[in-house]
């Protein structure tokens, strides 16, 4: 058995602990999970639409350039992402240097515990991770992207002939999207920086 297959987490532990973390976060409402397929992601009056809920799977690896110039500096974790509205709740396996990490939001603010750095809260998902890790991420958009949509405030989107988002800007961050065959919403989404930082997410889509 290779060493990644042994470090994967089970994803009915993981779903478990993110289902926990989003009933608690929502004053123990039932987290539900879309069928990704038959979740509208159209617009409304010209704005993206996000799924509403989700739970999705996968592998994130993240460059970030070092701080003495020796080259660009790499890291990986397994990870599982459980979505209901404007909350989520992240659990991260793997070699981030701080051990198994959960990240939660709640809409207004971001808690953070891992083994090693115990907990930390922030404003933000993305403050809360660079604090912990180094790591810098757009969080924030990433709902709206593994929903196949731009973010509200993204520029430039670009659409396939199967009028899907292929590229898309925000701020800094420069993404580009992979899909599996015809579907819909993206298997893979890459993100950079012109500083050097990337982010690359791959997605399996859960169903019930």
């Amino acid at each position: 058995m290779s060493v990644l297959k042994k470090t994967q987490p089970t994803k009915l532990a993981l779903f478990t602990a993110l289902t926990t973390a989003l009933m608690i976060t929502s004053g123990c409402q039932s987290l539900k999970t879309a069928n990704a397929t038959n979740q509208p992601i159209g617009t409304v009056q010209g704005q993206p639409k996000k799924l509403e809920s989700f739970n999705i799977t996968g592998k994130i690896g993240v460059t970030t350039p070092s701080k003495d110039n020796s080259g660009n500096q790499g890291g990986s974790a397994f990870y599982a992402w459980g979505q209901q509205d404007d909350r989520f709740a992240i659990e991260l396996i793997g070699a981030l240097g701080i051990g198994k990490t959960n990240i939660e939001y709640n809409g207004q603010s971001a808690t953070l515990v891992s083994e090693k750095t115990g907990t930390l809260t922030a404003d933000d998902p993305e403050t809360l991770l660079k604090k912990a890790t180094g790591w810098q991420a757009p969080i924030s958009q990433m709902p709206y992207w593994i929903s196949g949509r731009p973010a509200p405030s993204d520029s430039a989107p670009q659409l396939d002939a199967q009028n899907r988002l292929i590229s898309s800007v925000n701020g800094e961050w420069q993404a580009s999207f992979t899909y599996k065959g015809n579907d819909k919403l993206p298997n893979k989404i890459s993100a950079m920086q012109s500083q050097g930082n990337k982010v690359v997410m791959t997605i399996d889509h859960q169903k019930q």
